[in-house]
């Protein structure tokens, strides 16, 4: 369910049409919707009533501030993989106490900020990173609070680029290597063994993975109990997809009902990071055709908004809804919708079929909430979109566009070269 919906051929996003959004603020620019933001959260939250929980929402998906506070005023905790994502969290008044540390390249000031901030958990992805934390924290005189991040060796049967559960993913530890580093883990004077983690993938449209994977978690933490180490948390990590295209992905609560059914055995409380699922079709990217061109064989429809600005089409081939901000009787046409950038692979939409749209006309690219923003870039020297939040009848600018100046800044020139 999501707020972006046709009044009189018009498209608003919850009481605000989106073309006046795009008269005040300009193109191309994210535009999300909080009633979609708290109903999504709700949702997945009520899933697992019943079962002791956190929901830790993956920043990494969109770690606007706006849209942090408005989930932590829900409940949600954080889903941090860099110190910069902590930053984020905390000042956007996420509780450390529900914030989750992930990653495989954690530095040494990250953990020192981390440990500092008070966060639930780190999951740790190497036994050297055992070594670190526990480095860190005996420096500041603290015990870490770790689980460790396992790689349960499942296909998650999602997008290779986005598939993080298999032996030759980069993330995790290997299963058959678990009991020795929660050995040498419960030896380290400064590390604090609270729980078992893993994260399979992204985007992934069937719950038997997820439930294979927490099948063999249970077997570790059976093991590990017959060693004397008890587990508290749980951390099933997120990945559970949207629809974007013709995808069927199970709802919330058909999810968390098999995943609640599979830990009624377990005294432990269950860690959860979801991103997109949560935001993905939250937000949308208004976009303004420059041009239409073809070239003989290919119709081009040429936009301001380009890879940069939304990289998943580029990175991934994935497929976003394409509609038109203000609906009008004309052909489809099959097109390419496309942006500014230098690259051939600069294009939102690939050879599909769409509304023959005219220089001027403004096009929301769909489902664009989830690693649109949180993964641009200022190449080709383009600034940052801005972003917009709609709540009921208002809407805000929760960051601005970036300007020329900001590009530049803290860039300097040698006296050498004056």
């Amino acid at each position: 369910m999501h707020h972006f919906h046709y009044q009189n051929g018009e498209l608003y996003c919850e009481g605000v049409p989106v073309k006046a959004i795009a008269a005040r603020v300009g193109t191309p620019f994210y535009l999300y919707s909080a009633a979609t933001l708290s109903h999504h959260y709700r949702v997945f939250d009520g899933a697992f009533a019943g079962f002791p929980h956190i929901v830790c929402f993956a920043v990494k998906a969109n770690g606007n501030l706006a849209i942090l506070r408005l989930l932590a005023r829900q409940g949600a905790g954080a889903d941090i993989v860099s110190g910069g994502e902590l930053h984020r969290a905390l000042q956007a008044g996420v509780d450390p106490g529900k914030i989750v540390y992930s990653g495989v390249g954690k530095r040494p000031q990250e953990i020192r900020d981390a440990l500092r901030a008070g966060i639930l958990l780190f999951n740790m992805e190497s036994s050297q990173e055992l070594e670190a934390i526990n480095r860190v924290a005996g420096r500041l005189g603290k015990k870490a609070p770790v689980a460790l991040r396992i790689n349960p060796d499942i296909d998650a049967q999602t997008h290779p680029y986005i598939s993080t559960g298999l032996k030759k993913n980069k993330f995790g530890i290997n299963i058959d290597q678990a009991l020795e580093d929660y050995r040498r883990a419960r030896e380290l004077p400064h590390l604090e063994v609270l729980g078992v983690a893993c994260h399979i993938g992204s985007q992934i449209t069937e719950v038997s993975p997820f439930v294979e994977a927490l099948e063999r978690l249970k077997e570790l933490i059976a093991r590990l109990q017959d060693l004397g180490i008890a587990i508290r948390y749980l951390d099933l990590g997120g990945g559970l997809g949207i629809r974007y295209d013709q995808e069927e992905p199970p709802h919330p609560h058909e999810y968390g009902g098999k995943i609640v059914e599979k830990l009624r055995d377990l005294k432990v409380t269950l860690i959860l990071e979801p991103g997109r699922v949560l935001v993905g079709n939250a937000g949308i990217l208004v976009t303004k055709v420059l041009y239409t061109k073809e070239s003989g064989v290919k119709h081009f429809i040429i936009v301001d908004a380009g890879m940069n600005d939304l990289a998943r089409p580029s990175l991934y081939g994935s497929y976003h809804g394409v509609w038109p901000v203000v609906k009008k009787a004309r052909p489809r046409v099959k097109a390419s919708l496309v942006g500014p950038i230098c690259e051939s692979g600069d294009f939102l939409a690939k050879d599909r079929q769409m509304p023959a749209f005219a220089p001027g006309e403004l096009v929301a690219v769909m489902s664009a909430g989830a690693y649109g923003f949180s993964m641009s870039s200022n190449y080709n020297a383009r600034p940052r979109v801005a972003e917009i939040l709609v709540q009921d009848q208002e809407f805000y600018v929760i960051r601005k566009r970036e300007t020329y100046r900001q590009l530049i800044w803290g860039e300097s020139i040698p006296e050498s070269l004056k």
